[in-house]
């Protein structure tokens, strides 16, 4: 397949990016709080456990792994990543080291992990990994984003994305404008207006191949402290706007971070941008919470009930697979839980 192939098939209309790319640290949190020990052998029955549940086939198109689950092999035979690519799903790797203190400004971070790339990315092309993603992270303050923090990262990304296409994989691109905060829905869209706009001067320096490209950004929201909610529509129309004036047609696909939404939000919101998305952009969904929140919570219940663990996870990514094409409601939602 070529780079925009595989692009496409990862955002096809219906189907969405599953984020299960957690460091053992983040996962830690994650078990912590359902009171799961952070083993190797849990992290892999829980991620198998998703990987081969009914909705990969019918709303998954790729698979965020982190470094660890990538060399794994499940414990009923294939590796994790044939085990994906059999429900007929991309296998992809996240390959940043994390963000790091950015030099110079107090308070931000820049993304690091360019250092031997391009030996890792060979390595996991071998491990069977067709895709790869790369997270920048913006605050938004009175200070920030400053511009170094705003330059430094897009470069960054610019760097790992042309590694990537090299390795003849399909670059995530995400700069993750943070919803942390009491900013409004106004400073939300002005900061990823200027993040994207870096970000593609520097893809283009770089000669990045934007069809071969996906884009993972932030919805254009109000911040969590906000005195202001927005609605749905106004989440939309904001997002949409923004994406339009500052991301070029070519890009083939965006696929939206959840980013600290709730499960019904994230759904809500996406679903809300496709019924006015008219635009050639595949737009759909890369949740890591916003796709497996309701598993978590059954696996920490029952960590041999399978068959509950796949039934909600099978019920988000069918609602996300929805909402990616704006058919998704409320009404279902209640359905289904009933």
């Amino acid at each position: 397949m070529t780079l925009e192939e595989i692009a496409k098939k990862m955002c096809a209309k219906g189907k969405g990016i599953l984020a299960a790319d957690e460091s053992t640290g983040t996962i830690a949190k994650r078990f912590k709080s359902i009171n799961v020990e952070n083993t190797e052998k849990n992290r892999l029955i829980f991620r198998q456990t998703l990987f081969s549940s009914e909705a990969m086939k019918n709303y998954i198109g790729g698979v965020i792994l982190f470094d660890e689950t990538i060399k794994q092999k499940t414990t009923f035979g294939p590796s994790v990543p044939e085990l994906i690519s059999k429900n007929d799903a991309i296998p992809g790797i996240k390959v940043d080291k994390g963000a790091k203190p950015l030099a110079g400004s107090s308070d931000e971070t820049v993304t690091e992990g360019l250092d031997g790339l391009r030996e890792r990315l060979k390595e996991y092309y071998e491990l069977g990994a067709r895709f790869t993603k790369w997270r920048a992270v913006y605050k938004i303050g009175n200070k920030f984003p400053s511009s170094q923090s705003i330059r430094s990262n897009a470069h960054a990304l610019a760097r790992y994305a042309a590694l990537v296409q090299e390795a003849e994989m399909v670059p995530i691109v995400e700069p993750e404008v943070l919803m942390d905060g009491s900013h409004d829905i106004n400073k939300c869209y002005q900061v990823t207006t200027d993040v994207l706009n870096e970000c593609y001067n520097e893809l283009a320096i770089h000669k990045v191949n934007l069809k071969g490209t996906v884009l993972k950004p932030n919805m254009i929201i109000p911040g969590s402290d906000s005195t202001t909610r927005s609605s749905a529509e106004e989440i939309a129309k904001k997002t949409l706007d923004c994406l339009k004036k500052n991301v070029p047609s070519e890009v083939t696909g965006i696929a939206f971070l959840s980013g600290g939404q709730s499960e019904i939000e994230a759904s809500k919101n996406l679903n809300a941008i496709n019924k006015i998305n008219d635009t050639n952009f595949l737009i759909t969904f890369s949740y890591g919470r916003g796709l497996q929140a309701s598993a978590l919570k059954a696996f920490g219940e029952d960590q041999s009930n399978q068959n509950n663990i796949q039934k909600a996870f099978d019920h988000r990514a069918k609602m996300n697979g929805l909402s990616s094409k704006g058919e998704w409601s409320e009404n279902l939602e209640k359905e289904v839980a009933a």
